[in-house]
């Protein structure tokens, strides 16, 4: 999968340097859900020398590029997931902030139908429902 987003850096212009590879080699080892803060103490674990701003500035870019999208669990951070393959479906607690990933989606051709009317091109999506999680619910 780095070698994925590497090759999706490039094709757009951008170069992979040491710091960018260490950055998208511990995001896809370390799967979603990951703060900037998280990430940078796990990047410095391996290449210290990488500082907390390149780390943000990675982020934004990758966000730029639609390779990776921000969520905000309720926990005033930003979460960071990678979008495999376009789309990305979550269910939040907003009692806990649990976040609970599905694969299945249930937006079916409605993507399409709408585009298709408005004259949208899509390139991905991210669906969050809101609610309260089993564990919150029964107590």
């Amino acid at each position: 999968m780095s070698d994925e987003l590497s090759r999706a850096l490039a094709t757009r212009g951008y170069r992979v340097t040491a710091a960018r590879r260490v950055i998208l080699d511990t995001l896809v080892e370390h799967g979603s859900h990951l703060t900037a803060d998280e990430l940078t103490e796990l990047v410095r674990r391996r290449a210290t020398g990488i500082g907390r701003m390149t780390v943000y500035r990675t982020l934004d870019l990758l966000c730029g590029l639609g390779l990776l999208r921000p969520v905000y669990q309720g926990t005033g951070a930003a979460h960071y997931i990678l979008m495999e393959d376009g789309h990305h479906h979550h269910l939040i607690c907003t009692a806990c902030s649990r976040v609970i990933e599905f694969d299945e989606c249930a937006l079916g051709d409605l993507p399409a139908r709408v585009a298709g009317r408005l004259g949208f091109r899509i390139e991905g999506h991210l669906l969050e429902l809101y609610g309260v999680c089993a564990e919150c619910a029964g107590s």
